[in-house]
């Protein structure tokens, strides 16, 4: 090839490189619409993902069933899903929106908002929406999952987006989003299978804003409560017990397209990630909007612990066993 040539042809191959490197969304194998993602590494080592699962230019956000997903490298996944539907609960039938997944008791465990009832966003007062939390078992992180109850953990008040925490000495922390109880943490019973005594608010410092969707983590004896802030930009506290009080901390992901935000961040391999989801233009979709897709970034911390601010890339997570 001559130089001229080669020269023409440059754009095309970094184009092509760019491509081939590019891991935000991270490809599941399929079109799937995957949002709300939460993180866990399990015994075998893998990264394991499990999201909510958005329908083709679905309705407002009526979704029926839940996926996992596992990787090796961060890269390359594998698509165990669906591992529940609300066709498989007696008490629900729509809302099958973000969960969570714990391992306790030799069992894994997968909390869920499930709902009835319809919204009406043109007139509220017509809603007839009702939400609630459940928890399924199962011998497998990739399921199938089973209703480990029949119902919900309670009926009042209305809640989802559940983030469960286990704690270095076993206790299990229920962190949610419901009505007129955000900030709040519900201690699980041993057996993970109802609440131990009352909601107890938390101390988060004076800074109350509208959230949805918290995720709690530990690092180095540090306890993080993180959140999509006024359901856009994921922000943090840091606090020396799982149940506060709390030290607000500012900002982790600025939003994007005003649209909501769902995430969760793990430690991988000696590196720490933070899963989330975007609202992007999908060309092979057959309707014209902006739809939901699961990408990652690696995440830093400064020498007190604080969070360095992350900003979305194309490249996202390399290959771990390249790192």
């Amino acid at each position: 090839m001559n130089r001229s040539a080669f020269k023409l042809l440059l754009p095309f191959l970094v184009l092509g490189s760019s491509i081939c490197l590019a891991q935000n969304p991270l490809d599941f194998g399929s079109d799937i619409r995957t949002a709300d993602p939460s993180g866990h590494v399990w015994k075998d080592g893998r990264m394991y993902l499990y999201t909510s699962h958005d329908e083709e230019c679905q309705e407002d956000f009526y979704m029926k069933d839940w996926y996992a997903f596992s990787s090796d490298d961060l890269v390359n996944w594998t698509d165990h899903g669906p591992i529940l539907s609300v066709d498989d609960l007696t008490w629900a039938d729509n809302y099958a929106w973000a969960p969570d997944a714990a391992y306790k008791n030799g069992k894994y465990y997968l909390v869920f908002p499930a709902g009835t009832g319809m919204k009406d966003r043109q007139n509220p007062k017509n809603s007839t929406k009702w939400m609630g939390i459940g928890i399924a078992v199962s011998d497998s992180p990739t399921g199938p999952f089973k209703d480990a109850i029949g119902g919900p953990l309670w009926r009042e008040p209305y809640a989802n987006d559940p983030s469960l925490f286990i704690d270095d000495d076993g206790k299990a922390y229920l962190y949610f989003h419901g009505t007129g109880r955000d900030y709040h943490v519900a201690e699980m019973a041993d057996d993970m299978l109802s609440v131990k005594g009352d909601f107890q608010k938390m101390d988060m410092g004076g800074h109350e804003p509208k959230m949805e969707g918290p995720w709690v983590f530990k690092r180095n004896g540090i306890y993080y409560f993180t959140m999509p802030e006024n359901n856009r930009v994921l922000s943090y506290y840091m606090s020396d017990s799982p149940k506060g009080p709390w030290k607000y901390q500012g900002v982790i992901m600025d939003e994007e397209h005003s649209s909501n935000n769902h995430h969760s961040i793990v430690e991988y391999k000696g590196h720490w990630v933070l899963f989330y989801h975007r609202w992007l233009d999908t060309p092979d979709s057959s309707c014209k909007k902006k739809q939901r897709h699961v990408a990652a970034e690696y995440l830093h911390f400064n020498d007190d612990g604080t969070i360095q601010k992350v900003k979305r890339t194309a490249q996202g997570v390399v290959n771990s066993r390249k790192r």
